[in-house]
């Protein structure tokens, strides 16, 4: 019995099986490899080219010339159809005190007045400044002086982190531009659509009911 045991052991096929990764050896690993490298090398030698993916060709950007006055300067400008407003004054006009938080018109830190309404320039593309008066944060110091409404966030400490600062003096601006004494009540209605991720909203409201009624405007 034991030998006819012997016997099917040496008759069984001990050849590992190829699909089995665990039964190969490291020189049939090898092996393996060594072909796989041989036949690569022979394709392009055979003149057979290999599959590459197609590159879909560049299609250049629509672009429309825009006429514009921004902070009082006139400007004539080519920009793609895709940019918006705030693109085109922060990359192009070098003019960064326009902030992009959630670029998405929720957080308001983006404001600029277009044609004395504050609009959130990261949802208006470009192409739709065409003809409009554009001020932004830097157009409301004069002569080197901040204005009376940016003076007053400095006294009342309206900043604190500062990055929601430039579209709430754009909203503020707008406000006072309309109303030169609005009520604390008012101040806070106009601003809803600017927020303040620092929480400081009633210095702010302070620092704009602070300014009303003073003489010299707030821009």
């Amino acid at each position: 019995m034991a030998d006819q045991e012997n016997s099917d052991n040496k008759t069984a096929d001990t050849t590992p099986n190829p699909l089995n990764p665990r039964q190969r050896s490291r020189r049939d690993f090898l092996q393996d490899a060594s072909t796989a490298a041989v036949v690569g090398t022979a394709v392009p030698v055979l003149g057979i080219r290999s599959a590459t993916a197609q590159q879909p060709d560049t299609i250049p950007a629509a672009k429309t010339t825009i006429q514009l006055s921004v902070n009082g300067s006139n400007h004539t400008v080519d920009v793609e159809d895709r940019w918006t407003l705030a693109e085109l004054l922060r990359d192009h006009l070098q003019l960064t005190g326009t902030k992009i938080g959630c670029d998405r018109s929720e957080c308001g830190a983006c404001t600029v007045l277009m044609n004395g309404v504050p609009v959130y320039s990261c949802s208006q593309l470009a192409v739709w400044a065409e003809g409009a008066e554009v001020t932004t944060v830097e157009g409301l110091m004069s002569k080197g002086e901040l204005s009376p409404l940016q003076q007053a966030f400095v006294d009342n400490n309206g900043p604190q982190c500062g990055f929601c600062t430039p579209g709430q003096l754009m909203t503020a601006t707008a406000l006072l531009n309309r109303n030169s004494a609005p009520s604390a009540q008012q101040v806070k209605t106009a601003m809803v659509g600017n927020l303040c991720r620092c929480s400081n909203y009633n210095a702010i409201v302070e620092a704009v009911v602070s300014v009303a009624g003073k003489s010299g405007g707030v821009a």
